[in-house]
């Protein structure tokens, strides 16, 4: 009788032991996701250029990574555009104008078409990474100029879906080191389970 008691004794031993490498091994699943998931959710940001009665786009000189996006905001009263210098952006870049134009030159020849009026905005998304040179279609002699770097190691501005702070971009350091934590906690769970399942039942097989 005793010995049949402690034959089931060892049976709910081991699903026990089941149950928590089941559980550790979801956990570090789990764990292993969010980390991937953080450094996604960092990938995409959306930065804002003002553009002023003062005729200057602020800030001028910008730094962002591929995939990001742009806004131009009239923060004052004065109209502009934002219209790029079509032999000063990489050769396999979309072109971007406002107003939606395919070129430089249909963007002078159609303004004030594409202006953007005090309180409205204008935005692109940069995929092509390079250097982007642009002006204001009405101020450019007045020297509203500007420019943006597209590169990896971009980075500020605010999340996409806006408000709040940026998200700041996950280094690869950082994912190491996740990956490091979570293959020691598989090497914890391995470890405990070998000690459970070897390491305490001594007296019960001596009885």
């Amino acid at each position: 009788m005793s010995s049949g008691i402690r034959n089931t004794g060892r049976e709910e031993s081991r699903l026990s032991r089941r149950d928590f490498m089941r559980r550790g091994a979801v956990g570090a699943a789990a764990a292993a996701a969010g980390s991937t998931a953080t450094g996604t959710a960092s990938a995409q940001t959306t930065h804002t250029v003002d553009m002023t009665d003062a005729l200057v786009f602020d800030p001028d000189q910008l730094t962002i990574a591929p995939g990001d996006t742009v806004v131009w905001e009239n923060v004052g009263s004065v109209g502009h555009s934002v219209t790029a210098y079509e032999d000063e952006i990489p050769e396999e870049a979309e072109y971007f104008a406002s107003g939606g134009f395919d070129s430089e030159q249909a963007a002078r020849n159609a303004y004030p078409e594409g202006d953007i009026p005090g309180g409205e905005s204008f935005e692109h998304t940069f995929e092509v990474e390079g250097e982007y040179g642009y002006f204001c279609i009405p101020h450019e002699s007045a020297g509203m100029v500007a420019s943006l770097t597209v590169g990896e190691g971009g980075g500020g501005g605010t999340p996409t879906g806006g408000g709040g702070p940026s998200i700041p971009p996950v280094p690869g350091s950082a994912r190491t080191l996740a990956l490091a934590t979570i293959f020691g906690l598989l090497s914890t769970l391995g470890l405990a389970y070998f000690f459970m399942r070897y390491g305490g039942n001594y007296a019960d097989e001596e009885g």
